[in-house]
């Protein structure tokens, strides 16, 4: 049997996913793995990489024995900072999108180019150690994503998609690459502070979904597959951050579509039809795997506290005697909330386990704040739960109703949605357009590159990206949920609370 091979690093897990020719999923594997917070910076060991890789990978491949994998392609959580010197050695620990450190170097690169620049992005950590002088910065050979790390080592191949690309350094939406006036500017101010090398040099080379980007080697077949099933040879498609994955799984790759990805992070994907009238700080202007301008509200937390209450009610029901599985406990967590207040009875939470961009926190503390007259059930403290996972993209997106961005229809994916009508109806509150869930909210980012990788194969059939989602999805299963006036309204009274209460969130950080 024949099989694509989809895989993305997630930032809690590592998922694996073959597909046949009809795009289904005939197998899956996945590893779980965490973040560290090392030194002020949050990062993952490179050898977690391979323990999880192998892991994920094994696991599926375990589930179909015989199977013959006719092309992979691996995605990652998008942007952040892997530099090597020219020795291929990693000069500082990774430093994941999480990092929120880089704000002067995002305000005064979003000045030089006249274009945003979030703190995550490559070229922003990489003017951050600039700017503080730090001793590695002059020995940078190579920039890289995870993503884009783990494809160099399978193939020996320097790239990443375009979309990726994006979130390491602004694209010319006309050539598809990297925009050649912002790196003269960049390099002018590079070689004014020292550095020996040229921007162009360190960032890897951008591809367009449907090109081919390299070959398994030998090497590479071995450090993913010990066991030996995959062969040399065998080809990848350009490597993808999650924001791409996300577009591909959920077929939002038009103008007037968009999607919003709920796990660990959050954030939503908006297709233009037009580049925006001015830079917006909340904004970011990436692209979708072939190249079309997006808007993009990314938020560093979502679902952490969620996850972290759910662990105490599980211990409750232990207690209890009565032990619930995980998808039982979320399940009736997540339906307890429709019968909570539409403003949360009062309840406010704020979710920020570590900083937010958007609302200018560079670190987090996690708050429940209520008055006196606040009612706190059970429901009401869960419904502001899932708000507050919900509240920072709507600030951000707050932006796109300035400039009169038309969206037709968001698609929601992620854990955030599993529990049918609970976080798709949120979600459309909170932004106000249509939400729809596909069957595959739950495969996420690899299941996206496994259809990223197929259209690859199938590109003479099919003459753009958007023709073939299309195709691939015209018979998939969905539910579409309008706002509701009543939760609607809800939501924007909790949200004016929300932002009240973000002064005892900066005052929490700065004195605990």
């Amino acid at each position: 049997m024949d099989a694509i091979l989809g895989v993305e690093l997630g930032s809690t897990r590592i998922k694996a996913v073959l597909t046949d020719a009809n795009h289904t999923v005939l197998a899956q594997g996945s590893h779980i793995w965490e973040n560290d917070y090392q030194d002020g910076v949050w990062t993952y060991p490179l050898d977690a990489v391979w323990v999880g890789l192998r892991a994920a990978v094994t696991q599926a491949l375990d589930a179909l024995p015989g199977v013959q994998v006719r092309a992979m392609g691996f995605s990652g959580m998008m942007h952040g900072y892997l530099a090597f010197d020219g020795e291929g050695r990693l000069l500082v620990p990774f430093r994941t999108w999480r990092n929120t450190f880089t704000a002067q170097a995002s305000q005064e690169l979003t000045a030089l180019f006249g274009f945003p620049i979030p703190q995550r992005w490559s070229i922003a950590h990489l003017y951050h150690a600039m700017l503080q002088n730090e001793p590695h910065v002059r020995s940078v050979h190579r920039l890289s994503t995870l993503a884009g790390y783990v494809h160099e080592a399978l193939t020996g191949r320097r790239a990443v998609g375009v979309g990726e690309a994006s979130g390491m350094f602004p694209i010319d939406a006309q050539t598809l690459n990297y925009d050649q006036r912002m790196l003269s500017l960049f390099d002018e101010r590079a070689q004014a502070m020292g550095m020996p090398w040229h921007i162009r040099e360190l960032l890897p080379e951008a591809l367009p979904a449907g090109a081919c980007a390299g070959y398994l080697t030998q090497n590479g077949a071995q450090l993913l597959d010990p066991a030996g099933r995959l062969q040399a040879g065998i080809p990848l498609a350009p490597p993808e951050g999650d924001a791409g994955t996300g577009m591909a799984a959920t077929n939002a790759v038009r103008p007037r579509t968009g999607n919003v990805s709920a796990g660990t992070s959050i954030f939503s994907m908006v297709v233009l039809e037009r580049p925006l009238s001015r830079v917006y700080p909340q904004l970011d202007v990436v692209a979708t795997p072939d190249g079309s301008p997006v808007a993009m509200v990314h938020c560093n937390n979502c679902t952490s506290d969620i996850n972290a209450w759910a662990g105490v009610f599980g211990e409750l029901a232990a207690l209890a005697g009565q032990p619930l599985s995980t998808d039982a406990l979320y399940t009736r967590l997540f339906s307890q909330t429709l019968h909570g207040e539409p403003d949360c009875g009062g309840m406010t939470v704020i979710n920020y386990l570590s900083g937010e961009h958007v609302t200018g926190f560079e670190r987090g503390c996690p708050l429940i704040v209520r008055n006196a007259s606040a009612r706190l059930t059970l429901p009401n403290l869960m419904r502001a739960q899932l708000y507050s996972a919900l509240a920072t993209l709507a600030i951000g997106m707050q932006s796109l109703r300035e400039e009169n961005v038309a969206i037709d229809m968001l698609t929601g994916h992620g854990g955030f949605f599993k529990t049918p009508g609970v976080g798709q109806q949120y979600l459309a509150n909170a932004v106000d357009a249509p939400v729809r869930c596909m069957m595959t909210a739950g495969e996420g980012g690899a299941y996206g590159m496994a259809l990223l990788t197929a259209y690859m194969l199938q590109k003479g059939a099919h003459k753009t990206l958007p023709d073939f989602l299309d195709n691939v999805f015209a018979n998939a299963q969905s539910t579409a949920l309008s706002p509701d006036p009543v939760g609607r309204a809800g939501f924007e009274a909790y949200l004016a609370r929300y932002q009240k209460a973000l002064a005892a969130e900066r005052a929490a950080v700065e004195n605990l």
